[in-house]
């Protein structure tokens, strides 16, 4: 079958290098002429990961050639770029064609789920979400993984599990789109936190210490805007949530502890030029979202203080010494 991924980031390269294994073919769009241009010359975008692209994969900028006659799409953006890639999927995209969001985030001028985006924007009702403890060079190095699948559509769900799943990579489904969009994005905001925690020199101990606090505060988040609070058991919440919170791999982490550490604003600033920390972005839509909603989540609060208010990295260890 004919898949379509948009994106051709790392994650959206270790999905089409998954869906390639079991023959089907694969359409990419990217909108950089940088990694057009290599695929086209090299048939790798060694900028990303230096490995052959099969040849049942294909790299294109044309949207209409990646969405012609596509049974399943895969949208692997940043989460900022999903409302606008959509714009671009419009007049090509068949609304009985079954869409996986594996973008992880909340659109930030809407504030809105990515699933509620691709389901105004698209009029579709199609949609599954993944969302789990994975890093994408461990899916290319098939390391044994796991993702949660949220959805509502039989058939959305079927397909891309009948698509991506195998002897290396698990896919246990839920019906909780909400949660699932919810633990993935949170936790990102909670890696900034982890890595902060790390950079000022303190122990493991202490960085367990917050994440299990956190899970408290992402369980009231996911209840208070619709969703299921055990979904924060799933691959997609503690899972994501140990592996995000401890790994220099995650840029969230690494962004939390050059807080910490250098506490300089330079060096922070460069660090969020070079690098797309989602949970950077994420801890802004959260907060607005929930202020507006009149509910308080005071880790999330603190969080927000020290990062965008440059407030004493020093007061999220005080915060939890003395949250009740």
């Amino acid at each position: 079958m004919k898949i379509s991924v948009i994106g051709t980031g790392a994650y959206g390269l270790a999905i089409a290098l998954e869906l390639a294994k079991k023959k089907n073919k694969i359409s990419m769009w990217t909108e950089s002429p940088k990694v057009y241009e290599e695929y086209k010359s090299t048939k790798k975008i060694s900028s990303i990961f230096d490995i052959a692209i099969p040849s049942n994969i294909s790299i294109t900028p044309d949207m209409e050639k990646v969405l012609e006659n596509t049974e399943l799409v895969y949208i692997v953006t940043a989460s900022k770029y999903v409302d606008s890639v959509c714009d671009k999927m419009k007049p090509f995209y068949n609304k009985s064609i079954p869409i996986c969001i594996a973008s992880k985030g909340i659109e930030e001028s809407s504030e809105e789920l990515l699933s509620n985006i691709v389901e105004k924007k698209l009029k579709t009702k199609y949609i599954a979400v993944i969302s789990g403890p994975t890093f994408a060079i461990d899916i290319i190095n098939d390391e044994p993984v796991a993702l949660a699948i949220g959805s509502n559509s039989l058939k959305a769900r079927s397909l891309v599990i009948n698509t991506l799943a195998n002897d290396h990579l698990k896919l246990r489904p839920t019906k909780d789109m909400i949660g699932i969009q919810l633990c993935g994005s949170v936790k990102n905001v909670i890696a900034i936190a982890a890595g902060i925690v790390s950079g000022l020199g303190y122990s493991d101990s202490t960085r367990s210490f917050l994440i299990n606090e956190s899970i408290h505060d992402i369980k009231d988040i996911i209840y208070y805007l619709g969703g299921n609070p055990k979904t924060i058991l799933s691959f997609a919440g503690i899972g994501d949530l140990m592996l995000t919170c401890s790994s220099t791999k995650s840029r969230n982490f690494s962004f939390g502890y050059c807080i910490g550490s250098t506490k300089d604003a330079k060096k922070i600033k460069e660090y969020l030029v070079n690098n797309t920390v989602e949970g950077y972005y994420t801890l802004d839509t959260i907060y607005r979202m929930l202020k507006k909603k009149q509910i308080k989540i005071d880790l999330i609060n603190v969080i927000y203080d020290i990062v965008y208010n440059n407030t004493d990295p020093e007061t999220l260890i005080k915060f939890l010494i003395t949250k009740k």
